[in-house]
């Protein structure tokens, strides 16, 4: 019978030594410690850092509820995240809660889209009629309207109000409003905790 080639084990070990001794790295200086760690912030930190100020500046950003012409679906002191983006796509829809440039005012509005592009928009017996109909808007509690209009909405604006029209100063005082000046739709309450939500139309 022919001899088998049994290698020998101990010669293998070596071997294996020799080869995971080869493939260690040698340790680093301070200089290229500093240089791997530099690299590492700059290609994980910075581009945290660049994805949230694009967030906040450019999609959404916090901002506070000041004053009480939107009750009772936004109070004073409320928190909420705007959203910057959507109308750079598309125009604002009735019923959404919106962030308005206001030349005469130091701080934006925060009111509803009410009436659209080319619609006519009046006011009367305590009720807003579009276009010749009575505008269905589940999202007010009791509010008293003083007669308004007929006007005629231009290309380009919209009409706002606010929810608690009794106090609020909105299109019936500063007249539509351009889409231009719009900032930002109110896309969700996130303070108070027990107000957390997304905000609807209704």
């Amino acid at each position: 019978m022919d001899d088998l080639n049994v290698p020998d084990v101990s010669e293998m070990a070596d071997n294996v030594s020799q080869e995971a001794s080869a493939g260690e790295s040698p340790p680093l200086s301070g200089r290229q410690f500093l240089r791997q760690l530099l690299g590492d912030v700059l290609g994980t930190i910075l581009p945290a850092i660049v994805v949230a100020f694009l967030i906040t500046h450019f999609i959404g950003e916090r901002t506070v509820v000041l004053g009480q012409s939107m009750e009772p679906n936004l109070f004073q002191n409320q928190q909420l995240i705007i959203d910057k983006l959507s109308y750079h796509f598309r125009t604002p829809e009735r019923g959404e809660i919106v962030v308005v440039d206001v030349e005469t005012s130091d701080i934006p509005y925060i009111k509803r889209v009410v009436g659209l592009p080319g619609e006519t928009l009046e006011i009367r017996n305590n009720r807003v009629i579009i276009n010749g109909e009575v505008l269905s808007e589940p999202y007010l509690s009791e509010v008293w309207q003083r007669d308004y209009g007929p006007v005629e909405i231009p290309e380009g604006h919209v009409f706002v109000m606010g929810d608690n029209r009794n106090v609020s100063q909105d299109s019936r005082s500063i007249g539509p409003v351009a889409i231009d000046a719009i900032i930002a739709r109110a896309w969700a309450r996130v303070w108070p905790v027990e107000d957390v939500g997304l905000l609807g139309q209704k």
